[in-house]
């Protein structure tokens, strides 16, 4: 970033240039989830079938992240995050003319690579505007553009897509993908790359402990909100018995319960960065509990749904505390957080589904995340006491 101090009015723009960007993506990765009839139908496959490409964008996600962050180690920030969002913007827009069900497959992961290193350098230029001890806060304000888009992107795209076509959701998000990359071309500064950036300096990040512990806390710790996500449709519908149109609603909540932990999470993490991460992880186990308890109560339910989106919180703590642990390995580090989130993500809706197929129900997702989240503050504790014991040495 320049060496002249930015007006409060300019950090303020490019932090929007940035949230701009995390609402695209965000838009993106979960309006395919109510699209996939519509894709299915056009391709002529079946819908479990077209559901391979939701899996081809998180691959892309978990390849990317690290790939991107160790090959443009040499990029200045500004310009890799011009690259990354143009590749998204034309990934969506590609994706929207795919003359077929292989074509669209590949497109989906190749705009999934760009996601985790746009987010992982988005946090560092975020990070490196303001004070130290207002780094969660400057990050939570870049990712609102994520927590927004399960709110208002997400719903909007779909009924778009719905309504005239789901090529049309592609297009919309390419669109936004596109202005993205106006916004930062515009207000975002040049910089320059950082003394002794190189790849192998920043493939260090993955031999230090703390950057793995933390990385696991992401990978462990959370699967269970992806756990309760993956089936909370089928959860409202066959246990708490409530109507098809109140998913929406509930997804609704959701949202409003990112946006909260997010902003909420972020101001905790510059009081107590360790401190925030652990008590996101107790908070979860016992809300996750609580959702498999109640969940044939329709006013528990989406209690607990908004309070589980509240579990975001961790967010932008793990993100600011992979940024102190990583040295000058800051890209690959900050990059796999979002890979890691990934890993959550598949591993909830992975063992969500086994409970579902070994006969305990749906409301039994909320146990499974539960004991993610034990794991996780076992590997927080663990973290800690290394931390403990290296400053006693």
């Amino acid at each position: 970033m320049p060496k002249q101090p930015l007006s409060r009015f300019a950090v303020a723009l490019i932090e929007l240039a940035l949230a701009v960007g995390g609402f695209a993506i965000g838009t993106g990765e979960f309006a395919i989830m109510g699209l996939l009839p519509d894709v299915a139908t056009t391709f002529d496959v079946t819908t479990p079938q077209a559901g391979y490409v939701i899996s081809a964008y998180a691959l892309g996600v978990v390849v990317g992240a690290p790939l991107i962050a160790v090959l443009a180690a040499k990029m200045a920030r500004r310009h890799l995050l011009l690259v990354l969002m143009a590749v998204f913007a034309l990934g969506n827009i590609l994706s929207a003319v795919a003359p077929d069900f292989l074509s669209f497959t590949l497109l989906r992961f190749v705009t999934g690579l760009p996601h985790g290193a746009y987010f992982g350098v988005a946090s560092l230029v975020a990070a490196s505007m303001v004070p130290v001890h207002k780094r969660a806060q400057a990050v939570g304000r870049m990712m609102l553009g994520l927590t927004v888009a399960t709110l208002i992107g997400t719903p909007v795209a779909t009924w778009f897509g719905q309504v005239l076509d789901w090529r049309v959701a592609f297009m919309l998000v390419g669109g936004i993908g596109a202005l993205t990359v106006l916004l930062i071309w515009i207000y975002l500064p040049r910089d320059k790359v950082a003394d002794g950036a190189s790849p192998m300096r920043e493939l260090t990040a993955f031999k230090r402990p703390q950057v793995l512990l933390t990385l696991a806390i992401a990978a462990v710790g959370f699967g269970g909100m992806f756990s309760i996500f993956s089936y909370i449709a089928s959860t409202a519908t066959k246990v708490a018995l409530m109507p098809e149109s109140m998913v929406a609603v509930i997804m609704a909540l959701f949202g409003v319960g990112m946006i909260i932990g997010n902003i909420g999470g972020a101001w905790l993490a510059d009081k107590s960065l360790m401190g925030t991460i652990c008590g996101s992880l107790v908070f979860n186990v016992v809300v996750l509990t609580l959702f498999s308890l109640t969940a044939t109560s329709p006013f528990m339910l989406c209690l607990c749904v908004l309070l589980v989106g509240c579990g975001f919180a961790a967010g932008p703590a793990l993100q600011t505390r992979l940024m102190d642990v990583a040295a000058d390995a800051q890209t690959l580090a900050a990059a796999s957080n979002h890979s890691a989130f990934n890993i959550a993500n598949a591993l909830g809706a992975w063992l969500g589904g086994l409970v579902i197929a070994w006969g305990y129900g749906f409301a039994a997702t909320g146990y499974v995340g539960a004991i993610l989240s034990v794991f996780g503050l076992m590997v927080f504790a663990l973290s800690y006491r290394l931390e403990l014991a290296a400053k006693r040495a």
